[in-house]
């Protein structure tokens, strides 16, 4: 199957711990703030993706999708939004509830990877924007024909995947992680049901734990521990 080599490049505590709301202390949160986007720019790479409710918080400024009627039925079919971006921020989006101000952020060309449950309402919204969008599974994202679309309709050979858990734990159980960057921090957070690097649902056949093969350990300011992972042994 052609897809993106695609990176795993997360920051956590100790205990895997990935949301920097619990820790309640301003100062950590400061010190730490910049390491995700710094050792983020030392790979060279066309794409990152995120998931919804991190794209929302994060990215999307809580703007609300402006919803009209569509002028006709529309095709679930790819819908590319600019066709000369060489750069692209991805949101898995299964059913179609970010709004944007524009079809970028950061200078990345938006991709909405959805399913075919989405309304022509919202697809409507995203062709207006001049959002790209593909769909990837009836009412459920497939990751593997997620990445192959991506491979095939954009200039995209590398891809970050940057969270949350969630999102990691799927393309981690369908063996799509091709290597973990991982910002370890010096922080033990301790609290009961917050995020890890990988969540993997209930309702998703998990094989056995994962395999991974160390490549790179450097220790960086403030005690900071940068790991590099493969997860296929060459």
């Amino acid at each position: 199957m052609k897809r993106p080599y695609v990176i795993c490049h997360m920051m956590s505590s100790v205990d895997g711990k990935i949301l920097s709301a619990n820790w309640k202390d301003k100062e950590l949160t400061n010190t730490f703030s910049g390491y995700f986007e710094q050792y983020h720019d030392t790979f060279t790479s066309e794409a990152w993706m995120c998931g919804r409710v991190t794209m929302e918080r994060d990215f999307s400024g809580g703007v609300q999708p402006d919803l009209q009627p569509a002028p006709h039925p529309i095709a679930r079919e790819p819908f590319i939004g600019d066709a000369q971006a060489t750069s692209f921020a991805i949101a898995v989006d299964a059913h179609g509830k970010l709004g944007w101000d524009s079809n970028a952020t950061g200078g990345d060309h938006l991709i909405e990877i959805l399913t075919e449950q989405v309304s022509d309402e919202y697809l409507y919204y995203l062709q207006r924007q001049r959002i790209s969008y593909l769909f990837a599974g009836k009412e459920e994202i497939d990751f593997a024909s997620a990445l192959e679309q991506l491979a095939t309709l954009f200039p995209i050979q590398t891809l970050m995947l940057e969270g949350g858990g969630h999102l990691n734990g799927s393309l981690l159980n369908a063996g799509l992680i091709d290597e973990l960057s991982l910002l370890l921090l010096p922080i033990a957070d301790g609290t009961a049901q917050s995020p890890t690097t990988f969540e993997v649902s209930d309702y998703l056949k998990k094989g056995a734990a994962t395999r991974l093969h160390l490549v790179q350990v450097q220790q960086l300011d403030n005690d900071v521990v940068w790991l590099k992972y493969r997860f296929r042994a060459v």
